[in-house]
């Protein structure tokens, strides 16, 4: 359904993103942000799903500042590898450079959010808080978000998170709660990762009761 193409950042980097379209209108932009396995077959599906519910959907490629067209599967070892690019390449503020530069490629199609996956729910808040052009965002399971809690979002926010994930405990989501009750935080009885039906860890109910708020949401904020 989609296709890759080049996108520049501020800084003159070019970096890889897959496109999907509606068959019509767009009724606006959303960027897909990645976990940290790269813009792999799931990725992409989110993307066509998107693009399926009327939107036009871009996942930038935000490992290509330390390794080009990274795919990874969700194996140990592609963990592994996965939070080595994230932690260990990476520069947080370049990373924020290209999802600006994505964000401002989405306006072509009208108002934009961004829905971001693992290291990627960790994105979108940062992004809804430190970026501009943002109408809307939602992050699924956002590891670290508990962490960065002294910004303030620009725009709506709606969390997902799992009540069984190993990696984000309930008293990190409880914080979230109590530092922004602005943000809309919903909690399902599933594991990191739910919203993954590559993931041993994939939870139809959730994943689907998740995508169906976060369409809503996206439907009322940005098209």
């Amino acid at each position: 359904m989609g296709q890759t193409r080049q996108l520049r950042a501020i800084d003159g980097f070019a970096f890889g993103l897959y496109e999907a379209m509606p068959a019509g209108r767009p009724r606006g932009g959303i960027v897909v942000i990645q976990e940290i396995f790269g813009v792999n077959a799931h990725i992409r599906n989110v993307c066509d799903g998107y693009a399926a519910a009327g939107y036009a959907a871009i996942a930038p490629q935000i490992f290509d500042r330390a390794e080009r067209n990274v795919e990874l599967g969700y194996e140990q070892q592609d963990m592994g590898r996965g939070i080595e690019l994230a932690r260990g390449k990476l520069k947080m503020e370049q990373t924020l450079q290209d999802l600006q530069a994505a964000v401002e490629d989405a306006h072509r199609f009208g108002k934009v959010g961004i829905v971001g996956y693992c290291f990627g729910g960790l994105l979108a808040w940062l992004g809804a808080c430190d970026l501009t052009g943002i109408d809307a965002a939602v992050a699924y399971y956002g590891g670290g978000v508990a962490g960065q809690l002294d910004r303030r979002p620009r725009c709506p926010i709606v969390m997902h998170f799992g009540a069984k994930d190993a990696h984000i405990p309930l008293s990190d989501v409880d914080k979230v709660r109590k530092a922004h009750p602005e943000v809309t935080v919903h909690v399902y009885d599933a594991d990191h990762g739910f919203n993954c039906d590559h993931r041993a860890s994939y939870d139809a109910a959730a994943a689907k009761l998740a995508l169906s708020r976060s369409l809503e949401f996206f439907a009322k904020h940005v098209g």
